[in-house]
């Protein structure tokens, strides 16, 4: 017995000195906790809504303040013209925009009865439900309110318009989302492994006393998987068409080109993994379960970002595919131009020099 005690204090001390695989061993558990338990809700809050107010009576601001005050709707922006309702779902300012017609409170005081139009981005369209039927409700509230006061039977009419996606298809968001996963996996995954495989082997100081520098080392590392995620684009997106039905209604030059750069950032990401690592076992985990789990519920593909709390949303905003998934609903699904998706781009583009400066680095300091 002594001695099996001992081998168990022994092996107490190796994880305890091994202070990585101590904190995957501790922290994880509570981090992935954390992120499924806030991400993982069926609920829509603080979505995004503006308001095209032809009427502004008491009324309508009445009902605007409603909308405001619950938890489901944060006001950002008054319209003034129907011009504007293009770019304000352009610019990414609203999820939902609320269409009040001129003379609204007066029709309801002569006629008993008004309507209300509500226009919502479709391009996720379980959001899109979610949000009509807040909206819908909080509207009723207001009409079963204004019932009981005047003891009059007001009937206040909503009709919803869907935007880009009418039929509420949900390929039009699983797409784009399987999009950013696939290359996600095979981009970062793949090349995570590359560089320690070559350290662990030996076959690293080799590669580095040829007449190669570092830069290109690195670069030979990750182009056969930038050829295989170009296929995977290409592939993806013709089934996407010809199979599921989901048109490319932007240009598909553009779409390609934003794939091939989110392609070079997870190419990127997987290289600083590789060069910062010491085994494959410990670059595949912090891929898969480090990287790509939060990935998949941080990039507002399954869950909306704005559910989450202000920590977990500022984590998002540091991880690629979440700007790439929006780059895709928009160009794909919504059919906008560059100069709707250049943030994210140059986000994308920035994210890739400095992983990329990060790869060289650590090549240069671990096995210069």
């Amino acid at each position: 017995m002594k001695e099996f005690l001992s081998f168990v204090k022994k092996e107490f001390f190796h994880i305890w000195r091994d202070r990585q695989t101590l904190l995957i061993l501790l922290g994880m558990p509570l981090v992935l906790i954390l992120i499924f338990g806030f991400a993982l809700t069926t609920e829509v809050k603080n979505s995004k809504f503006a308001v095209l107010d032809f009427s502004n009576d008491g009324a309508t601001r009445e009902i605007i303040n409603d909308l405001n005050a619950s938890r489901y709707f944060d006001l950002t922006a008054n319209l003034h013209t129907n011009e504007d309702i293009e770019s304000i779902f352009h610019q990414g300012k609203a999820r939902v925009i609320i269409v009040f017609p001129a003379l609204f409170e007066s029709e309801l005081q002569r006629f008993n009865t008004a309507q209300v139009q509500l226009l919502v981005d479709a391009s996720d369209p379980n959001v899109a439900t979610s949000l009509t039927g807040y909206a819908s409700n909080i509207i009723m509230d207001y009409q079963k309110k204004l019932t009981r006061e005047k003891k009059i039977p007001y009937t206040i009419l909503t009709r919803v318009h869907m935007l880009y996606n009418p039929r509420l298809r949900g390929t039009f968001t699983f797409v784009p989302g399987v999009i950013s996963m696939i290359l996600m996996l095979v981009c970062t995954l793949m090349t995570s492994i590359t560089v320690v495989r070559e350290k662990e082997t030996g076959a690293m100081e080799v590669l580095l006393v040829s007449s190669l520098k570092p830069a290109k080392i690195i670069f030979s590392k990750a182009i056969p998987y930038f050829f295989i995620s170009i296929i995977n684009i290409v592939s993806i997106l013709m089934l996407s068409v010809f199979v599921l039905d989901v048109p490319i209604r932007g240009s598909l030059v553009l779409l390609l080109s934003e794939s091939i750069l989110f392609t070079t950032t997870c190419l990127s990401l997987g290289l600083l993994i590789s060069t910062a690592t010491g085994s494959q076992i410990m670059a595949m985990f912090i891929s898969l379960v480090g990287l790509f789990l939060p990935t998949v519920m941080l990039s507002g593909f399954l869950f909306p970002i704005e559910n989450m709390p202000w920590i977990l949303r500022a984590i998002a905003q540091l991880i690629p595919s979440k700007w790439y998934y929006d780059i895709v609903r928009s160009v794909m699904i919504k059919g906008l131009p560059f100069s709707a998706v250049w943030k994210e781009t140059l986000i994308l583009a920035g994210m890739t020099i400095l992983l990329l400066w990060g790869s060289l680095r650590n090549l240069k300091i671990r096995l210069a």
